[in-house]
């Protein structure tokens, strides 16, 4: 009997890149995956973010056209910084409603798109109705890619679960819930956490013990004298107790009160007919 030698092909890793859009934020995910000898993908990486804002531009000004512009479910906006004269735009309002949403808008390089040209910037401020809480106006910074930038950047409380003393009933106490940076803009964190796990009551967590990642500095720690600008972000208490005080009505006093009162109020009476008569 004839023997029969079958050949495998030798495998060659494949790797793929995959990228996904959101046509609602504008969002552009990227990641990179291997398919290895038993089939399983493999994700490796970070997945990378970026968040696209689509802008018209405008002509007029005014609170006359802003108003206009409000009506037509339009939000005015401007764009400054750089070596570029400033440039007026107008938002979607639903668009940038939602982007907003997303706290990443805040904190993260945004791509803006004006009439098919493209800007990165950072949102330098925006401006609310103070009753209706609707956004009426948008700040965009303009960034340079070589060119460090200063911005606030939120500070995450991470480890709150796993806390034995804040499992016991004690509080976190936070103080601070931003600090100001520089960095390049490649550099922008999304955030700095605050670890708090082994924050014990009593205890409490400075600026000075941040780790910042690299390529960010804090502006607070810069000065000369660290100590003066040093502060604390958060502590662990014991919680407070406000005890109620209950007001204690003696019933004898205030029947005689009450007594007292009903002679007089009878006094007068009669004093009252006798003058009548």
């Amino acid at each position: 009997m004839a023997e029969v030698t079958l050949k495998r092909k030798p495998y060659k890793k494949r790797e793929y890149r995959v990228k996904s859009s959101s046509s609602l934020s504008g969002r552009k995910t990227s990641c990179i995956c291997y398919i290895a000898k038993c089939g399983v993908f493999l994700f490796i990486g970070d997945l990378k973010m970026s968040i696209t804002v689509n802008a018209i531009l405008r002509e007029d000004q005014g609170k006359g056209a802003s108003r206009r512009l409000r009506k037509k479910e339009m939000v005015p906006s401007i764009i400054y910084g750089g070596k570029k004269e400033p440039v007026m735009i107008s938002l979607s309002i639903h668009e940038i409603t939602h982007l907003l949403e997303d706290e990443h808008t805040f904190t993260s390089v945004l791509d803006l798109m004006v009439d098919k040209l493209e800007e990165s910037v950072v949102l330098k401020d925006v401006q609310r109705h103070p009753a209706k809480n609707t956004i009426n106006h948008v700040d965009f910074l303009r960034v340079d890619a070589k060119q460090a930038l200063v911005t606030n950047t939120p500070l995450h409380f991470v480890g709150m679960e796993e806390n034995e003393a804040l499992r016991l009933g004690n509080m976190l106490n936070q103080f601070v819930v931003s600090v100001e940076i520089s960095c390049l803009p490649k550099d922008l964190p999304n955030g700095i956490n605050v670890d708090v796990t082994n924050l014990a009551l009593g205890e409490h967590i400075s600026l000075t013990n941040l780790v910042m990642p690299e390529g960010v500095i804090m502006t607070a720690l810069q000065h000369d004298d660290i100590e003066a600008h040093d502060q604390t972000i958060c502590s662990v208490s014991e919680p407070k107790v406000i005890e109620e005080e209950e007001e204690i009505i003696d019933t004898d006093e205030s029947e005689a009160e009450d007594g007292e009162d009903q002679s007089e109020d009878s006094g007068d009476s009669k004093d009252g007919d006798a003058e009548e008569e």
